[in-house]
Formats: C-alpha cells, structure tokens, sequence
C-alpha cells in the first residue's frame, strides 16, 4: 500500500509543480519599450542628450520595481528621434495587467553641484559648444512617464516614451543655466496614429511651428509670455517644425479629434499665432492628411 501511494506522490507532485510553474509563466507578458521626441524651437540647439541609467514601473501595489533586465546606462540625442523615428530601450518581462507610469532614472548634473566634466545630460550648439542640462535639487527620484498601457497574458505590448524636449529643456532667468523637467508622455504604438502635410504661403523670413492640441482645449492665453522656466503653449500634446520642404509631421497621436494652432517664430523666438485648424480627425495606424495653407486660416 506504501509504496502505491509513494508511487501516486512521485507522479503528482511534478504535475503540481509543472502546473504551477506554467500558471506563473502564463501570467506574465513583455513590455517593448521604446523612446521618441518631439522637436525642440530653440534656436542653435542641435543636441539634446540624456543617459538613461535606470527605468522603474509603478505596480498596482502602489510601489515602485526596478527593470533588473534593463541592460543601462543607456545615451541618446533626443533630437535624433523626431517625426516617428524612435529607439528601442529594452524588451521587459512584466505581470499580465494594467500599468500606467513608467519612471525614468537620468545621469544628470544636479542643479545646485556646479558643472561636470563628463556629464550624461547636456545640450549641444551649432558652433560645437556644450553646456551641462541640469536638474533641480531632489529630481533625483526621476522623471515620471504616465499613459495607461495593457501588458497581455503570454503576449507584448510596444509602447513608446515621448519625451518632449520643447517642454523639457528651459533656461534658468537669473544663472542662465538650461534645466531639464522632462514631460513624458506614454503611447501604445498600435492605437497611435499620426497627422502630416504640407504648409503653403508661410510668411517670408519666417519659420513655422504646428502644435497639436486636444480638440477645445487650446486657449489663447497660451501663447502669451510664459512664467519664468515654463514655456508657451503648455497644454500642447505634440508640436513639429515645418521644415525647408514645407512639410510637417505629428507623430505618436491617440486616435481622437485634434486643433492645430499655427504659429511664426524668427531665429527661435515666438512672433504670433498665425491661425488654428480645427477638429483634425486622427485614427489608430493611419495618418491623416492635413494640409494647410496659412493665408485661408
């Protein structure tokens, strides 16, 4: 009888264990995490680059996990990742479930420590010079990324950070010093779409910067002189510079309605709101044509 039932143990028991491991594998789904920017309209900026040192997730515990398998400290030139383009950070085993932030650990020099001779987060000019991009005191914590994403049972989700540096890199008024205070904002690739086309009749010796808003939110109060290392147009989702070709290009978009509000600037510096267009209709995977032509706005 003993050993029937020492033999009943000996088959059970790896089932157990095999059913176990398998409903803890089954749980589980992977995280693609990629990063992205939109354009900065200061002018002579041609570099804006961060080291990633590490990413945390926040849990439904509310507390916070590190990725142990994100393979860190990572750099990239934020302005090299516009209009679409975008790097992948890593590949990340999560639990099955809904996330919505993501916080972001930069190498960067604190504000009030002075320069650094090799600092992971800094600006680069057109005539070639650096300048450090600080961080205020106690932003060591890191920079929060929020946008609800689902991490599917024994499947993947690609979802991408957007960092937006024209919110995110601002110059101090008294020390002249340029901080960062990154705004990010997460997108699920497969419900995002996208809005381009072509600009006409813009004005001569002027440059033209779109920003997409959330169909009436835009107010114009916006686009007045903004509070001491804030920028204008806050509220803004996501902005693109026309470029030599007349072209513009709002990438990473949740499907929705959408006001472009059309501003001149000159040589980096705001000039006025030419005009807005209204109720741009964008849907997930498609880009949605939107020309404009200034002199109808």
């Amino acid at each position: 009888m003993k050993r029937i039932i020492l033999l009943i143990t000996a088959v059970i028991l790896p089932l157990v264990f095999f059913t176990s491991c398998e409903k803890e594998d089954g749980e589980k789904g992977t995280l693609n995490l990629s990063i992205t920017d939109a354009p900065i309209d200061s002018d002579g900026i041609t570099g804006v680059h961060i080291t990633v040192s590490e990413i945390h997730y926040h849990t439904a515990e509310n507390d916070w996990q590190v990725f142990e398998d994100y393979e860190g400290p990572k750099s990239f030139n934020l302005l090299d990742l516009q209009r679409g383009e975008s790097e992948l950070l890593g590949n990340f085993k999560l639990e099955a479930g809904t996330y919505t932030q993501i916080r972001f650990i930069l190498d960067a020099p604190v504000f009030d420590m002075g320069p650094q001779s090799n600092p992971g987060c800094y600006l680069e000019f057109e005539d070639g010079s650096t300048q450090d991009l600080f961080v205020p005191s106690g932003a060591q914590t890191g920079y929060k990324a929020v946008g609800a994403f689902t991490v599917p049972m024994n499947g993947s989700v690609d979802v991408t950070a957007d960092f937006d540096v024209r919110k995110s890199v601002v110059k101090a008024g008294v020390s002249g010093k340029y901080i960062l205070k990154p705004t990010i904002r997460l997108v699920v690739n497969d419900q995002a779409g996208q809005i381009a086309g072509a600009v006409s009749n813009i004005p001569e010796s002027k440059d033209v910067v779109i920003y997409a808003y959330a169909d009436g939110t835009y107010d114009n109060s916006e686009a007045g002189e903004p509070a001491p290392e804030e920028t204008r147009f806050p509220n803004a989702i996501n902005s693109d510079m026309v470029d030599e070709s007349g072209a513009y290009h709002l990438a990473y978009l949740a499907p929705g309605l959408y006001d472009l509000v059309v501003v001149a600037t000159e040589e980096g510096e705001f000039v006025e709101v030419l005009g807005v267009v209204e109720g741009v209709l964008v849907e997930s995977k498609q880009t949605t044509n939107e020309p404009v032509n200034i002199e109808e706005l």
